[in-house]
């Protein structure tokens, strides 16, 4: 019978901050993979649990998921721990979900810490919708691209800088995104010298600049701002769908589907144009 990979989601920085059930987790694991086996021994001495660890990092992820599909098909029960995090998040563990699934074998997880999450809480900008962008590409078309893309996503954007380019992310952003957008850099999060900046992309620039970071990074940058709807031209739509046969509840509808616009909204305009109109 195929076994069980567990996703354990480890600390961002605070080792306080390991979850319950991480312990247990890990204590009913035949083996450890990680991405890196110092830091998981740390975190399992912590935790006083003793398990034999493995690599599993992104130079050897191939040759570790082939052997871990095959302990999977034994019935093994299997833990995956990346650096900080969860697992697969801008770190390695696809390669181990695919293996597992394709061995048909149980993949669970242990939630925890994150700091996508974390960020996008502590920023300020709206939380109820965001998009996680990782790390920009590092150069050339791949990197204008992606920062083109984002200079009109609405939602808040999170992304994770290495310190020794988040200078240089932060002025290309600023070149994309324009340099008055607000961001926040979240630096060394739970950890002794955390640290929650908060500017534009220009300010942000500059500052990073001429103080070059340290540590873990996760920027966290408000979306595009959205244009008000062209009433008037909404307005005229609804018109021509009216003159074409449609109802007026109908036309409004469609309408404010497509622009964007409250339907109440827009049907009490029109309503208003035509009381105005004495039609």
């Amino acid at each position: 019978m195929p076994g069980t990979l567990i996703l354990c989601a480890s600390p961002i920085g605070n080792l306080a901050d390991a979850p319950p059930r991480l312990a247990e987790a890990l204590t009913s694991a035949d083996l450890v993979y990680a991405e890196d086996t110092r830091r998981a021994r740390i975190l399992l001495g912590h935790l006083g649990v003793s398990r034999p660890v493995r690599s599993y990092f992104v130079g050897n992820e191939a040759e570790r998921a082939a052997e871990l599909a095959g302990r999977l098909a034994d019935g093994e029960t299997v833990a995956l721990l990346t650096d900080a995090g969860v697992p697969t998040i801008s770190d390695p563990g696809l390669s181990a979900v695919r293996a597992a699934l394709e061995a048909g074998a149980v993949v669970t997880g242990v939630p925890g810490p994150s700091a996508v999450t974390m960020a996008v809480a502590v920023s300020g900008f709206p939380a109820d919708r965001f998009a996680f962008e990782g790390f920009l590409p590092r150069r050339g078309e791949r990197r204008a691209e992606r920062l083109a893309a984002l200079a009109s996503e609405p939602r808040t954007l999170v992304l994770f800088c290495s310190p020794g380019r988040l200078a240089a992310d932060l002025a290309d952003l600023a070149a994309a995104l324009g340099a008055g957008r607000r961001c926040v850099v979240c630096r060394e999060m739970t950890k002794l010298h955390e640290e929650i900046w908060r500017g534009t992309l220009a300010d942000a620039g500059q500052h990073w600049g001429e103080s070059p970071a340290r540590g873990e990074v996760a920027l966290v940058v408000e979306g595009a701002p959205q244009a008000a709807p062209d009433l008037a031209a909404a307005l005229a739509q609804v018109e021509e769908l009216v003159a074409g046969g449609s109802a007026l509840s109908t036309a409004c509808r469609v309408v404010a589907g497509e622009r964007g616009i409250r339907r109440r909204a827009l049907y009490e305009a029109a309503m208003a144009r035509r009381r105005e109109g004495g039609g």
